[in-house]
């Protein structure tokens, strides 16, 4: 992971697809990068960033750690991006933009978390990519 001038603060990492990775990364992430965490909410902070590289596992990269999820977290002034791509084949998510999960589901609700608790969310060209905005305010992040 690697801190960057050119923001306020930004890390930059590639993961190996695998649900263990996402925790070791969040796990580096408290000891490594506490200057970004106590400028954000942490609980929607790390919903959205477990969402989207949850999502690039399990459906873009079949949670085959041989492959790798890309991520960029940012702190630009009082936004919160949060960049994840992965090298799959990408999905329709116009198609499912506008679905409801069922509450029982045990998948599904991906879309629906990124688009409740994200002020801005674009998916890349190929749809193997997604970018979130998250408005922080003085404290943190901004319901």
């Amino acid at each position: 992971m690697k801190h960057s001038a050119r923001s306020d603060y930004e890390v930059r990492t590639a993961l190996p697809a695998s649900l263990q990775a996402i925790e070791e990364f969040f796990q580096e992430l408290r000891l490594r990068h506490r200057e970004l965490l106590k400028s954000v909410n942490c609980f929607t902070a790390e919903l959205l960033l477990r969402e989207a590289l949850a999502n690039a596992v399990v459906h873009g990269c079949h949670a085959d750690s041989s492959r790798e999820v890309q991520c960029v977290l940012r702190l630009k002034g009082r936004r919160l991006l949060i960049a994840v791509q992965d090298d799959g084949d990408g999905f329709d998510w116009r198609a499912a933009w506008g679905n409801s999960a069922n509450s029982s589901d045990c998948s599904g609700r991906g879309i629906e978390i990124l688009r409740t608790y994200a002020n801005h969310v674009r998916y890349n060209q190929r749809a193997n990519g997604v970018a979130l905005i998250k408005r922080l305010c003085c404290s943190g992040i901004h319901q």
